[in-house]
C-alpha cells in the first residue's frame, strides 16, 4: 500500500522560506506523477504545484509561481516544495498527492485526478 508522509512545516515569520519533503513508501518501483495542494479548515484543496514522474515537466499555480519550486530525489523517493517568502495568506495545511503513471510528461492539477494523499503538514507565516 502506498503512502505519502509529509513533513517539514513549522511556525515562520513573514519573509521567511521552508522546504517541505513527502516521502513515497510502499512502493520503490512505481511510477507516480506529484502534487502539492493547500487545504484550508474547510478541507477544501487548492492545487500549487503538479511535477510528472521524472520532474522532467511541471506547472505551477500563478499565486505561488516565481516564490516555490518543487523537485524530487529518485533515490530517496522524496518530493521537496521550495516555498521562499513566505506571507500570512500562506498559512494552511500543505498536502501531498501522488497519482499512479506509465510514464510520459504528464501532470495534473486538479484533486480529482489524484488517488492516493497525505496527511498533510502544518505551515504558518505569522509575526
Amino acid at each position: 500500500q502506498v503512502q505519502l508522509v509529509e513533513t517539514g512545516g513549522g511556525l515562520v515569520q513573514p519573509g521567511a522560506g521552508l522546504i517541505l519533503s513527502c516521502k513515497i513508501s510502499g512502493d520503490t518501483y512505481g511510477r507516480y506523477a506529484m502534487g502539492w495542494f493547500r487545504q484550508d479548515s474547510g478541507q477544501n484543496r487548492d492545487f500549487l504545484v503538479a511535477l510528472s514522474w521524472d520532474a522532467g515537466s511541471g506547472y505551477f499555480h500563478d499565486s505561488v509561481r516565481g516564490r516555490f519550486s518543487a523537485s524530487r530525489d529518485a533515490a530517496k523517493n522524496t518530493v521537496y516544495l521550495t516555498m521562499n517568502n513566505l506571507q500570512p495568506e500562506d498559512t494552511a495545511i500543505y498536502v501531498c498527492a501522488a497519482v499512479p503513471v506509465d510514464g510520459g510528461s504528464y501532470y495534473y492539477t486538479t484533486p480529482y485526478d489524484y488517488k492516493i494523499w497525505g496527511q498533510g503538514t502544518q505551515v504558518t507565516v505569522s509575526s
